[in-house]
């Protein structure tokens, strides 16, 4: 029933959001003229873009098969592709990107993987994941690059706003994956308030699992310690995920002609997006993101042109990786779950 409730909730939250979205994009706008835009401009840049959404993807699920791999785990990279494919439409469609890893649980545990090990292993993805974030953040707050800086005057609140809550999130996770005595007090207080709560009388039980469960825990948070190779390598990939994914913008740019700055100024200032918007409770981001861009965007694409950019940029970045990852989610659903009860029947 709760479970239930949360999914109407998260449905109902992202119809407002996008909504809302709608609204403050095309309120007082002339559609006619932003089609006309969007018509003139050069399509063949968009389809290399879509290739782009699908490298971002499946950049994860390499990440994901390696890691597994290291830790011993018979994982197989078509299956990877699909954790990742059902991980991004739930991070696309819940507040905070909060359903992303459960749901890639959920299906990494149906097809008969280490709950402990898919655990770790997505909170290192997620660590290096806003890490990278955070450093090419740094590296522009740092080393102030003019251009980048001039277009980011009206956002910078939202950019720094955005470092600090990726700098909390990281150092509390990496506080929960190293700090071995602190994560099995941490769960041990969390299992009591649970049994309290809920007034469970079989706590030893619970607690036994929880001892078995830290166990391997243990094992993996040492295993990643010691082999910080594997770290760096998959942080290397996050690296190239990402920028990759922010040359998008670029792209898109060209497509309209408004690509006069340069790739390195409109990645990077497609990147500090990401960085203003990644922690905030929105679905995909959603209406931040675009009041973000048009803020950065409109000195360097013209107010008229502007809004048929972010309109092209978002339609491929958001809501066309969000089909995608719907489909192949349904697709995960057919070929992992009910597949494999079919086979235990």
């Amino acid at each position: 029933m709760a479970k239930k409730s949360r999914n109407i909730f998260n449905a109902l939250f992202l119809i407002i959001v996008f909504a809302a979205t709608m609204y403050s994009v095309f309120y007082g706008e002339d559609l006619g003229q932003i089609a006309e835009y969007i018509k003139a401009a050069d399509s063949r840049y968009w389809f290399p873009c879509i290739l782009i959404v699908l490298i971002f993807i499946e950049s994860e699920a390499v990440i994901i098969f390696y890691m597994l791999k290291s830790l011993g785990e018979d994982a197989r990279l078509l299956h990877c592709c699909l954790y990742s494919f059902v991980g991004f439409f739930f991070i696309l469609v819940t507040p905070s990107a909060s359903g992303g890893q459960p749901a890639q649980l959920y299906f990494m545990k149906k097809d008969g993987l280490s709950l402990t090990v898919s655990t770790m292993v997505l909170i290192i993805v997620t660590i290096t994941y806003k890490l990278v974030l955070v450093v090419i953040g740094a590296i522009v707050f740092i080393f102030r690059p003019a251009k980048i800086m001039y277009f980011l005057e009206p956002v910078t609140g939202w950019c720094w706003l955005g470092m600090v809550l990726n700098v909390v999130c990281i150092l509390a996770m990496l506080v929960f994956v190293f700090h071995k005595a602190l994560a099995e007090n941490i769960a041990a207080w969390v299992l009591n308030v649970f049994c309290k709560v809920f007034h469970r009388k079989n706590k030893e039980k619970y607690m036994c699992r929880l001892a078995s469960a830290m166990e391997k825990y243990r094992g993996t948070a040492e295993y990643f310690s010691t082999h910080k190779l594997i770290i760096w390598n998959v942080f290397c990939i996050t690296v190239f995920q990402r920028v990759i994914f922010f040359v998008l913008a670029y792209i898109v740019c060209l497509s309209f002609n408004t690509a006069d700055e340069g790739i390195f100024v409109i990645t990077g200032l497609q990147a500090m997006v990401s960085v203003a918007v990644d922690m905030l409770p929105f679905p995909g981001g959603m209406g931040i993101t675009e009041k973000l861009f048009k803020d950065i965007f409109t000195p360097l694409c013209g107010s008229g042109l502007v809004l048929p950019v972010m309109i092209v940029t978002r339609a491929i970045s958001y809501y066309t990786q969000l089909f995608i990852s719907a489909v192949m989610s349904v697709v995960a659903y057919k070929y992992i779950i009910l597949r494999r009860g079919i086979q235990k029947k």
